[in-house]
């Protein structure tokens, strides 16, 4: 089909935004409602097909938040309490400077004490040696290596205190040139909401410090940030019930929720949480969502249905051809598209589409067959990709199941007429 527009000789002209935001094609509302959540910090549940720029559109909120506040989260020893390690937040870059100070400190620490120790050690031997030679017996020397061995073991005991003054640096937000962006996809509790690691060593002496057993979750990383959740029904009940008390009074404290960690004995104080909520998923997954937890998006944010096909024209096909551009950038291992080439991915937009007058806005599935083109490209030594490579590449392009049904028509295919259908269905939800 021939477009009613003038088509540049390559994509190699074409211009691509600098900012994430404007590479978004396609979802102009959704971009409009994104820039408003991003300016008033205001939660997004993001709902549409696969492909349809739900993760870019998370990633463009982040990239839209200031950085000016941006805080490291730091654990340190609670005297009163061990097993209540105390957690506090600092500007972002001084939490490594606090550190940092704590391991000098304790190295200082560790060194006077080794050094009065090592003076004792001498000490002792030297006492204990004058006298089993002025007495002629062991004895004394005997006594002297009692002493030695318990000066020792006191050394070992003098670490652990030093050690214990160290803070862990729970989050670093040092040097950060954007607002952290944290994708919790199929993330399980422990890696959501923090956990405990276990300690092999429980006591003696030789035991870990509570506070540096504690592993910040998603929730704290994202702290002045996006916390990105996709496929949200796969969060169990439970999960997002604790991520609604997050959001709710935007600091979680750590604890133990694995096998591994070292169980419920050691319980952070609440450690600072303060994020954008951003869900995505499918119609279905709607349905799976806590009521308090979507109840608190709507009231405190937006929710946006994004398109699966934009109008077929002069104004989305331009944006076609930036999209190709974009593709190509990005994967910076194929040669741009020529005019006839460009065509060809404006045709099979169209097609995918499967609508008079639209073209897809499923970019993910289209971006493939870009790709699959630009290498056959390369492997014919060509210096762009035309339209002929676009017509080969459906053939690499093609599902199991299309590839299935060939088989079929050909020669039999081997899978069970059941599994067919299985595929079948399984693929339902992902046809474009």
């Amino acid at each position: 089909m021939k477009s009613e527009f003038d088509i540049p000789e390559s994509t190699d002209g074409v211009a691509i935004p600098a900012r994430l935001i404007d590479q978004i094609l396609g979802q102009e509302r959704a971009v409009e409602v994104v820039r408003l959540a991003a300016r008033q910090k205001r939660f997004l549940l993001i709902v549409g097909e696969p492909g349809t720029g739900k993760s870019l559109l998370g990633q463009a909120v982040a990239e839209l938040l200031s950085v000016e506040k941006l805080e490291d989260i730091v654990a340190e020893h609670n005297p009163d309490y061990p097993v209540l390690p105390r957690v506090f937040k600092l500007p972002a870059g001084k939490g490594e400077e606090k550190v940092a100070l704590g391991h000098i400190d304790a190295r200082q620490r560790v060194s006077a004490e080794r050094y009065l120790i090592g003076v004792a050690v001498a000490a002792a031997l030297i006492v204990a040696g004058y006298y089993s030679i002025k007495e002629g017996n062991a004895y004394p020397a005997l006594c002297g290596g009692a002493i030695v061995l318990a000066l020792l073991y006191c050394r070992r005991l003098f670490l652990a205190p030093a050690r214990r003054e160290i803070p862990k640096l729970l989050v670093n937000n040092r040097g950060a040139v954007s607002a952290p962006f944290v994708d919790a996809t199929g993330s399980q509790a422990g890696a959501l909401l923090g956990d405990v690691r276990h300690d092999p060593y429980q006591s003696g002496g030789s035991e870990t410090p509570p506070h540096e057993l504690l592993e910040a979750g998603a929730i704290h990383r994202a702290n002045g940030g996006v916390l990105f959740i996709d496929e949200v029904s796969t969060l169990s009940m439970e999960s997002q019930q604790s991520l609604l008390t997050a959001i709710q009074s935007r600091e979680f404290a750590i604890t133990g929720r694995s096998r591994g960690s070292s169980g419920s004995m050691v319980h952070s104080q609440p450690a600072p949480c303060e994020f954008l909520l951003i869900l995505a998923g499918n119609v279905e997954d709607i349905e799976k969502m806590h009521p308090a937890l979507r109840s608190r998006i709507r009231g405190y944010g937006y929710e946006i249905f994004t398109q699966s096909a934009i109008a077929d024209n002069p104004a989305n096909c331009l944006k076609m051809m930036q999209f190709i551009a974009q593709e190509v950038h990005r994967d910076g291992k194929i040669p741009h598209f020529s005019r006839a080439g460009i065509e060809a991915i404006l045709d099979e937009a169209r097609v995918r589409a499967n609508k008079d007058g639209f073209l897809t806005a499923r970019f993910r599935e289209l971006g493939g067959l870009v790709r699959i083109a630009g290498d056959l490209a390369v492997q014919d030594g060509a210096k762009l990709v035309d339209g002929e490579h676009v017509r080969r590449a459906h053939a690499y392009a093609l599902t199991v199941e299309e590839q299935c049904r060939q088989q079929t028509a050909a020669k039999g295919c081997r899978l069970e007429a059941g599994a067919t259908k299985k595929l079948e269905e399984a693929w339902t939800p992902l046809r474009y």
